[in-house]
């Protein structure tokens, strides 16, 4: 770059804050730069819980009183 006295020297002192913005951009894994989840999905994904087998409903019980026991 050619300094003139309309258009002084570039001293380079706004890099550093660029070279921040650089570093923190590469710490992102690159999963979460291609396919982002927002915070908040995250937080409230629901906990997976362990449910009866196919068939071993017992109807005659309200679904409250139900349990994984036999």
């Amino acid at each position: 770059m050619v300094s003139t006295p309309d258009n002084p020297q570039h001293d380079g002192s706004d890099l550093a804050a660029l070279r921040e913005e650089i570093d923190a951009l590469k710490a992102i894994p690159q999963e979460e730069l291609l396919n982002p989840l927002p915070s908040n999905v995250e937080e409230n994904e629901p906990t997976p819980h362990s449910t009866d087998a196919i068939g071993t409903e017992k109807w005659d019980r309200p679904a409250s009183e139900e349990t994984l026991d036999s």
